[in-house]
């Protein structure tokens, strides 16, 4: 059986280059790494990652902790965030919460007690400024896990292109329903969907909006779908604006209960871009989530501690599908989608 000696003098270079690369050191030159991994898959090299452990006194994973893993986002989030720490030899062990704090601290203690290479934290709400006593990198992305650095869409930025594209499409009696407020993407979404309707509602050119308070589930959606269809048809918004792809497809199916028809009778935008809000049926107007990016932003200063943790907030993309009409047209549906530059 080769060993990482053996490695180090096929390929030329000393045992702590060899060691660097298998960690995924960002300092090792593109052409060394490449020469020494095609000597590692040569010799069918496999590292003691228990031996590795005992000398770093940290093992090759990185912890994720999520509300919800039957969450179609958050999915999606955990595999992203798992094809990349992969790219850099790293496994994921992923923790659920179940939206509940006492469980969140309970997973999030468990975790570092294995001596993760870091810890990825998606907040189940807006949680306690208390520190935590570790030296594991420990870093926010989509919700603010305590005074974490956070990597998330820009929610503002998301919100604001929705109110635009309703306001474009002659909408001026719109609901939009919101996210949980104990959560910070739930306020910034809102407000940031909100104060530009304000903006763009004039004395000659009115925009009537109601807001409704949910959480991000489709069973909220389709609770204050029914509420909002329930009275005469022409009480009824020509357009609603739901603070994720969940709540919309909520909506879409209290819509469908009641024999009304997306976009026909009432507009329906979400927020997210999950997988199943290109297949339903009208396909989803949202906005698309840039995941990839968002993955590489918190895996990046865990595998290379010398890039300093920051806040970073990346911007999403429209994504115009047949969901959406004019408010005078309402009858004619979309059958494809496409992408609007930021």
């Amino acid at each position: 059986m080769a060993t990482i000696r053996d490695v180090a003098e096929r390929a030329g270079v000393s045992v702590g280059t060899v060691s660097r690369v298998l960690s995924g050191n960002a300092t090792v030159k593109q052409r060394l790494r490449e020469r020494v991994q095609a000597v590692i898959e040569e010799l069918d090299y496999k590292p003691n990652q228990a031996a590795r452990a005992l000398r770093t006194n940290r093992v090759d994973v990185i912890g994720l902790v999520v509300p919800d893993i039957t969450n179609p986002f958050f999915a999606q989030l955990a595999k992203a965030i798992e094809t990349e720490a992969a790219s850099h030899g790293q496994f994921v062990m992923l923790a659920n919460t179940h939206d509940d704090l006492e469980t969140e601290s309970r997973q999030i203690m468990a975790l570092l007690d294995r001596s993760p290479r870091g810890l990825i934290v998606v907040a189940s709400s807006d949680s306690p400024e208390a520190s935590i006593d570790s030296d594991v990198p420990i870093l926010s992305i989509d919700r603010r896990f305590r005074n974490r650095p956070l990597a998330c869409i820009d929610n503002e930025h998301g919100s604001i292109q929705i109110a635009e594209h309703l306001h474009a499409l002659g909408h001026r009696s719109i609901c939009y329903i919101s996210g949980p407020p104990n959560t910070e993407v739930g306020r910034v979404r809102q407000n940031g969907f909100v104060q530009r309707i304000r903006a763009l509602s004039t004395h000659d050119d009115p925009i009537d909006l109601e807001v409704r308070e949910g959480q991000f589930s489709f069973e909220s959606g389709e609770t204050i779908g029914h509420d909002i269809m329930s009275g005469k048809r022409a009480n009824m918004p020509s357009a609603v604006a739901a603070a994720s792809d969940q709540i919309a497809i909520g909506v879409m199916r209290a819509a469908r209960d009641r024999g009304l028809k997306v976009p026909a009778d009432i507009a329906l935008t979400g927020f997210d871009d999950i997988d199943m809000s290109a297949l339903a049926y009208p396909r989803l107007t949202t906005i698309r989530q840039p995941i990839q990016a968002l993955a590489r932003a918190v895996i990046a200063p865990i595998i290379d501690t010398s890039i300093a943790s920051h806040d970073v907030k990346i911007r999403g993309s429209l994504i115009v599908r047949g969901s959406t009409v004019t408010a005078e047209s309402r009858s004619t549906v979309p059958l494809a989608g496409k992408a609007k530059s930021n």
